[in-house]
């Protein structure tokens, strides 16, 4: 960990605790600064708070008093769910104290670089596809961010030989400052989170954060196949490494139907990749422009693509039941990630879908539901989904109560040879606290499936 004095002596609030916040309020109390949680869950319910205030970090819990920030607090650290409506948060900024999220404190304490993956759709495989390639090829890397560890904590053990391969939420990126990825990658950009940043702009906005801070000596792969992303890219100082599914390119990275290529020179075959679907060759692009600009042998890139079969809950083989493959996408949680999983097979699809309610129109999905031969709705967009299937000419419809009476149906309405897909295209969060778990639930009914 570098020797920050930054924060030293600093009067700072960490609002919201979880993972990220006690990581943040641990580390800034090692830093020197005089930290401040605040949380809302009760103080005799919450034991991240109580060893909190055991090592000497004051806790205010159970509320949000009004006149907090008359304490005069420097900096405000937030948990990346809060949104910026939140009184508080709306309180600081009207009062230009700095708001962050504990992602810009990992990358001030760094010694090790940053690489920084962000997008729509396609994040974690990417990540997780880079980050396998870097280990095979003894590059030593960590992982970190909205992956699931929390990236100050994997920041302050880093060492300069190392490097911190790091997956990207919009929430993050909002609250970092001065953060500078050597290598960030934007997979794409599709409406998402509304509710949270409030329009399309703003949310875009927030992802080009990956690249807003660096400079030619930086590298800023993107994906060309878009032009609102293409946009951005022309706004980068960093170096830039397009992809593009579409063709042999002589710059960047690119794909055709027979082989990636590198600055058009052709590297390895597509019939050594085992993970489907056009939507994953786009995060492999990814992945491999990282990996070869990181130093990572080609023989480490090419081991890994020809093994890995996905990440857990993204387009996850569960097991083959009876002649049907089953396959477990929970993280689907919106439109565009449901479409790009249909669109992975050919084979007849038998749906599982719904969840969280949003009001988000089905319509995107519409081209790519004429491989589906039946749907099984769930959750709060059960009707509207049943709805949208008929209307797309899906005559097998039926409403479960959850993921896992949907397997039962599922099974039922399906045949030899068919795919069984979960690819909800709605949050988790009508029925399950996440994704993970909803998708835990379909994979522990599948295989109890005689």
């Amino acid at each position: 960990m570098i020797e920050y004095s930054g924060l030293q002596s600093k009067k700072i609030l960490v609002l919201g605790l979880a993972k990220s916040g006690v990581a943040a309020a641990e580390l800034l109390h090692e830093l020197g600064a005089f930290v401040t949680v605040n949380d809302a869950k009760p103080f005799d319910a919450n034991p991240e708070a109580q060893d909190l205030l055991s090592k000497g970090i004051t806790v205010i819990c159970g509320r949000h008093p009004e006149d907090l920030l008359d304490e005069g607090f420097e900096l405000v650290v937030k948990n990346p769910g809060i949104p910026y409506s939140n009184p508080i948060v709306a309180d600081a900024m009207k009062r230009n104290i700095a708001v962050i999220t504990e992602m810009e404190l990992a990358y001030l304490v760094s010694e090790a670089p940053f690489i920084g993956i962000t997008g729509s759709n396609g994040k974690t495989t990417t990540t997780t596809l880079l980050f396998e390639m870097l280990q095979l090829g003894q590059l030593q890397p960590l992982i970190a961010g909205n992956i699931g560890t929390v990236a100050c904590s994997v920041a302050a053990a880093a060492t300069e030989d190392q490097v911190i391969v790091t997956e990207l939420s919009s929430f993050q990126l909002m609250g970092t400052r001065t953060f500078k990825p050597r290598i960030a990658i934007l997979t794409n950009l599709y409406e998402a989170h509304l509710d949270y940043h409030g329009t399309f702009e703003e949310y875009a906005e927030a992802k080009f954060g990956v690249t807003r801070n660096q400079t030619a000596e930086d590298y800023f792969i993107y994906n060309d196949d878009q032009e609102i992303v293409r946009e951005y890219a022309q706004k980068s100082k960093a170096m830039l490494i397009p992809f593009t599914t579409k063709g042999k390119k002589a710059n960047g990275i690119s794909a055709d139907a027979q082989n990636i290529y590198w600055n058009g020179e052709a590297i390895l075959a597509c019939s050594e990749i085992v993970l489907p679907g056009e939507h994953n060759l786009q995060n492999i692009l990814c992945a491999v422009a990282a990996a070869l600009l990181q130093g990572c042998p080609i023989e480490a890139i090419k081991n890994v693509l020809s093994t890995f079969v996905g990440v857990r809950h993204r387009t996850q083989f569960v097991r083959e039941w009876n002649g049907r493959k089953v396959y477990n996408d929970s993280k689907a949680t919106n439109v565009l990630a449901t479409k790009s999983a249909l669109s992975a097979f050919e084979q007849p699809i038998v749906l599982l879908a719904g969840g969280l309610d949003r009001g988000h129109s089905f319509e995107e999905l519409r081209e790519e539901m004429k491989h589906v031969k039946a749907v099984v709705a769930f959750g709060e967009t059960a009707l509207r989904f049943m709805a949208f299937a008929k209307s797309c000419g899906v005559t097998n419809t039926v409403r479960a109560i959850d993921v896992e009476d949907a397997v039962g149906y599922a099974a039922k309405s399906s045949e030899q040879g068919d795919i069984i897909l979960l690819s909800p295209a709605c949050a988790s969060w009508d029925q399950h606290t996440s994704f993970e778990i909803r998708g835990d639930l379909f994979i522990d009914r599948v295989m109890k499936l005689s």
